[in-house]
């Protein structure tokens, strides 16, 4: 026993120095608890543990990443950031909390589904999880639970090894990301002209613009077939009418054309924006409406004199064969895939040479690893990639890891640029945006943390704020794909 005794309070390589003594003084609070636990070791082994396990549950074992286990995941819905985002909370047995997000107008209940396929797991193997996980998600929002669970699960692993997320997926290309934004809509050029002053201002040199057929809805003379849609609710999916609801009706469908005369008036329309914007700064076109492929090449080729830097999904992104079509016809750069799930879909669009550009959102597309293999895809193949994003900072952390990792990356969408206290959200990084840069973070993980005293302004009406989300621990389903 007295050989026990003198291992346990006798330093392995005494020294006349001070050191040890102050050693003995810093770890004297444990010391008895240490004793009472090296007997219980004696008698009961598997009891050690159980004390240890307990009394060190606050503690931060950040150094013990094989040890990792996910205990928890929790969410809490915020909205106006711009739109609906739910925010994941992770939570380990070592104390460390990792932050995800599902994309903007998706369901938490696409996250909280995984829960049981993670519960135990080490958040660390990251790839190992998001294969198993894959299968739950889909193009659109529905990707929104496995992307928002493997974001969350790089700032776990980043925390655990005390690196960056970027480092984990190979080291970065840049320093800083390049910001794009949506430029504010107003009645009157002048007032257009003074939104853009404050873009500038606002340090951006990427900007993009709306100028779809909507615009022309309600004008004698500018549409073909228009009067029985409701064009100017493209986003409205609930709304119904005789032919059925334009916001999901797909393109090709409608059989709305574009006349000369409307053709001269989106003409006019960019011209002026081009004259405000100058030609030193990228202006990019966004979503335009639901036509079809001739009517997307007549736009295309009349947009052709303003050297815009892409035209945005001008039919859904899976008629490779039509997309294929509006790139050859037309000079200006051909962009899709916001609402692309996982890298197969890219790689048709890219070896069929159907898109000058691809245009993934992280959100859906797959993650951060998923994403930046999507990029190094198109890379391989000389294709740029631009980031779709319209979510919290949380999101963006996530978008900006994985574009400071990727070669060919051009620059990521911030869409809530006019979001007051849209920054403070996190904390971490401060500012995000600095002259429409984001200078990439070198603290672990994602490198912010939630700010809870001000993401709790944004809570959705009625929503939880992480509540217990007991009921979603337990598997209720084989999830094999194959037998």
């Amino acid at each position: 026993m007295k050989k026990i005794f003198d291992r346990f309070l006798m330093p392995e390589h005494p020294s006349d120095g001070s050191s040890d003594r102050r050693d003995f003084l810093r770890n004297a609070g444990l010391g008895g608890l240490s004793l009472g636990m090296m007997f219980d070791k004696l008698s009961n082994p598997y009891k050690t543990e159980q004390e240890l396990e307990f009394i060190t549950q606050k503690v931060g074992r950040d150094s013990k990443p094989s040890d990792l286990k996910i205990t928890d995941m929790r969410v809490a819905t915020l909205v106006g950031v711009p739109f609906s985002s739910p925010i994941i909370r992770i939570d380990t047995n070592q104390g460390l909390v990792g932050w995800g997000e599902v994309r903007d107008g998706a369901s938490a209940n696409y996250a909280l589904m995984l829960k049981s396929r993670l519960l135990g797991k080490n958040p660390c193997n990251v790839e190992k999880i998001f294969k198993e996980i894959k299968q739950f998600g889909n193009h659109s929002r529905a990707a929104g639970g496995v992307c928002g669970v493997e974001m969350a699960l790089w700032d776990l692993a980043g925390k655990a090894y005390n690196v960056p997320a970027y480092q984990l997926l190979g080291g970065k290309y840049r320093d800083f990301i390049r910001l794009y934004a949506d430029t504010p809509e107003a009645n009157t050029y002048e007032g257009f002209a003074e939104n853009m002053k404050k873009r500038r201002d606002q340090g951006y040199t990427f900007l993009k613009m709306d100028f779809g057929i909507g615009m022309l809805a309600d004008q004698p003379g500018m549409l073909v077939n228009a009067s029985n849609w409701s064009v100017k609710r493209q986003w409205d999916d609930r709304e119904s009418g005789k032919l059925g609801n334009y916001a999901n009706t797909k393109h090709p469908f409608t059989r709305i054309q574009v006349t000369k005369k409307g053709l001269d008036k989106l003409v006019e329309h960019v011209g002026k924006v081009r004259d405000i914007v100058g030609y030193d700064t990228p202006l990019a076109a966004d979503h335009f409406g639901h036509f079809d492929v001739n009517t997307a090449i007549q736009i295309g080729e009349a947009m052709e004199p303003f050297r815009l830097a892409w035209l945005e999904d001008l039919v859904p992104w899976f008629y490779t064969d039509q997309w294929k079509q509006i790139s050859d016809a037309i000079e200006t750069p051909t962009l899709t895939g916001e609402d692309i799930f996982l890298k197969e879909e890219f790689i048709k669009l890219i070896d069929a040479k159907a898109i000058d550009m691809i245009h993934p959102d992280l959100a859906s597309s797959g993650g951060l690893l998923e994403t930046k293999k999507i990029g190094d895809y198109a890379e391989e193949k000389g294709i740029p990639m631009a980031m779709h994003f319209a979510g919290s900072p949380i999101s963006m952390m996530a978008n900006v890891h994985c574009a400071a990792a990727t070669e060919n990356f051009v620059a990521l969408e911030h869409h809530g640029v006019d979001v007051t206290g849209w920054e403070d959200i996190v904390t971490g990084l401060k500012p995000i945006a600095d002259k429409g840069f984001v200078r990439v973070p070198e603290k672990p993980g994602l490198g912010v943390e939630l700010n809870e005293d001000v993401a709790k302004k944004f809570l959705k009406k009625g929503a939880t704020w992480f509540a217990p989300t007991d009921t979603w621990n337990t598997k209720d389903s084989a999830d094999r794909e194959w037998s």
